[in-house]
């Protein structure tokens, strides 16, 4: 993977360019992350009663939102034919759905909640990895942990203590509360969902298991699940006394386990199930759970552990390669649909990556910042004593199999290699950043692309996300004027202005959930509950070609002002998933696309968006000194 490191006198020419919320890179050895991340102040989950209930927009509102959402898509024929479908059902079926979804959010604090971790994630059945899951390198290895051969168990025991540490503080409830640009106190239930989480296949719908519990809530899991050489091992990584144990004593314990699989063959692979699609998985579950007793205990032992912790013999010599199998790459036996994947590769390089189903990412950039400021004041060297405690041996957990789960095992590999070799990953990077995203695919595929940011909805009770539209017209006939090269410097920055303030205008609706997205789909359940006809403006071809049902072209999302950075599947075949974030001198994102695509290309695309915004930055400076004058 290739990382574009952007000047930012280019990138910064925006009005809109940010600023640094968090000092980072550079200085990141000199800050205490208990000091940015801890407090006892207030509790960490005190502000959750008495956070606002999740709103339900205007109807009106919405449907003008998804309107204007449509028109770069469509023809003015198409345009006219999916207003009339709009009215029709503003003044129809939408009309009763919404007052009966009126009724259901007064006796819900969040209507959307039960719905959204279903519809978007568990009813689907494909497999988690890598379609749902996001995940990234660890951004010290551009610091304290470059690649070196022979410090993959030390590392290991270093930041999966810093991780320990994190967690730690959510138990305690003496992480920070988080807050918004406006000082509103955000929701904290995601970083709940964060440890000790699992995701439970099912025949038609999956359904997560949740066991971390906090200390005023009692006891919950100390134990962690490691996989190595498709063998599944498990030792207690906190004491009796909720003590975590030390760097020395995590890599003692990791060390006995590697020393074993290294002088005995290749384990079962059981984990490599998790690659099937999610009905055949969750019926091979059953069959191992009615195969033997201590199938049972086996897997409940790996989906209340805190994290799964993989080593890997692989050597990434890349931030492609490293992207690649951190995401999800071969071999699958490291992941089990947990919701914190911990990956440790021969070379002392390292990676993370989520189950997106109970959480968002601005959980693992919190856990994995903080692993990064731990390790730059530590100079990644533990500091602590160095003693060992005679500590109880690591557990394997041998399941009891036959030829059906074997042969199924079998095909779970090659399933799994056949998809995670089809996705192609480059790195390269929000108002600025998503007008040049527009403008680099309408440059490469002479049309709009539509598109899914992510705007976040957490200052209601347990608000995720809503989804912000960022192909507006405006965008559309910006990008369009950028490729006209008979259009004035001062015209083109007009434009720009004009898309800029309209992605501002709509990025603050979605974060109070004014989109259209959450609402529409709210009603589109409701009807489906109530096992109505769908409504045609579900069955629209704008409905598909504007984004809807998951048909984003461009999937995008701003990870924020930290040196965590990571990755996400495109939503469609010929689309692309882009994450970025920000440091005080450079913008760098992941882009990825599918290889089994002919007309996406993450290098050509990448590419053009470091074009995109080298010409952004001189129309700027022109537009401004033009307008200066006048």
């Amino acid at each position: 993977m290739t990382v574009v490191v952007l000047d930012q006198s280019v990138a910064a020419k925006s009005e809109n360019y940010p600023e640094h919320r968090i000092p980072m890179s550079g200085m990141a050895g000199n800050l205490d992350p208990d000091l940015i991340y801890s407090t006892t102040e207030e509790k960490t989950f005190s502000n959750q009663d008495k956070l606002p209930p999740l709103p339900v927009p205007d109807l009106s509102h919405t449907l003008d939102r998804y309107l204007d959402s449509v028109k770069p898509h469509v023809t003015p024929e198409q345009y006219r034919q999916t207003e009339f479908i709009v009215q029709q059902f503003a003044s129809g079926v939408g009309k009763q759905l919404h007052k009966e979804l009126l009724e259901k959010a007064k006796h819900s604090r969040n209507w959307l909640e039960s719905w959204w971790d279903s519809a978007a994630y568990l009813e689907g059945r494909y497999p988690v990895a890598p379609h749902v899951n996001f995940g990234g390198p660890g951004p010290y290895i551009h610091h304290v942990y470059p690649p070196k051969a022979g410090t993959q168990i030390y590392r290991a025991g270093m930041i999966l203590h810093s991780s320990l540490k994190f967690w730690q503080l959510v138990r305690q409830e003496k992480l920070r509360i988080d807050k918004d640009s406006k000082g509103n106190k955000m929701c904290m239930n995601q970083f709940l969902r964060a440890y000790s989480t699992c995701r439970i296949p099912g025949v038609h719908v999956d359904h997560l298991s949740f066991n971390f519990k906090t200390e005023s809530q009692g006891d919950t899991p100390r134990h962690a699940v490691v996989m190595y050489k498709e063998r599944i091992f498990t030792f207690d990584c906190v004491d009796e006394d909720y003590d975590i144990l030390t760097p020395p004593e995590i890599s003692q314990q990791l060390q006995k386990i590697k020393d074993f699989c290294k002088t005995h063959p290749q384990g079962q692979g059981v984990g490599a199930l998790t690659a099937l699609e999610r009905t055949p998985w969750a019926e091979m579950r059953s069959r191992l759970m009615a195969l033997h007793p201590e199938n049972f205990h086996y897997l409940k032992t790996i989906e209340t552990a805190i994290c799964v912790v993989t080593l890997d013999d692989a050597n990434p010599t890349s931030e492609v390669e490293l992207f690649q199998k951190s995401l999800g790459g071969t071999p699958i036996d490291k992941w089990f649909d947990k919701s914190l994947n911990l990956i440790f590769f021969e070379n002392g390089t390292a990676g993370s990556n989520c189950d997106h189903t109970p959480v968002d990412a601005m959980v693992l950039v919190a856990s994995t910042y903080y692993n990064d400021l731990f390790i730059a004041k530590n100079k990644g060297k533990w500091q602590g004593s160095t003693t060992k405690r005679d500590l109880q041996e690591p557990i394997q957990l041998i399941f009891h199999v036959d030829d059906v789960i074997r042969d199924n095992i079998i095909k779970a590999k090659i399933d799994h290699k056949q998809v995670s070799d089809n996705l192609q990953n480059k790195l390269h990077p929000d108002t600025h950043v998503q007008l040049a995203l527009q403008y680099a695919y309408y440059k490469i595929h002479k049309k709009p692309g539509p598109t899914y940011e992510t705007a976040t909805i957490r200052r209601f009770y347990n608000g995720r996300t809503e989804t912000m539209r960022s192909c507006t017209t405006e965008a559309l006939e910006w990008s369009k004027s950028m490729c006209n090269k008979n259009t004035s410097e001062q015209t083109k920055y007009n434009l720009y202005l004009k898309a800029s303030n309209k992605h501002n205008r709509l990025m603050s609706e979605a974060q109070e959930v004014k989109g259209c997205d959450r609402h529409l789909l709210g009603l589109y359940l409701l009807g489906r509950e109530q096992g109505l006809p769908v409504p045609q403006l579900f069955t629209d071809p704008a409905f598909t070609k504007s984004g809807g049902g998951g048909n984003f072209a461009l999937s995008t999302s701003f990870v924020g002002y930290t040196t965590v950075y990571g990755g996400v599947a495109p939503m469609v075949e010929d689309g692309y998933g882009c994450f970025y974030h920000m440091e005080p001198k450079q913008i760098a994102a992941v882009v990825t696309t599918w290889r089994s695509c002919k007309e996406t290309d993450s290098v050509v695309f990448m590419n053009e968006v470091h074009q995109c915004l080298t010409e952004m930055g001189n129309m700027i400076e022109k537009g401004q000194q033009t307008h200066a004058k006048l």
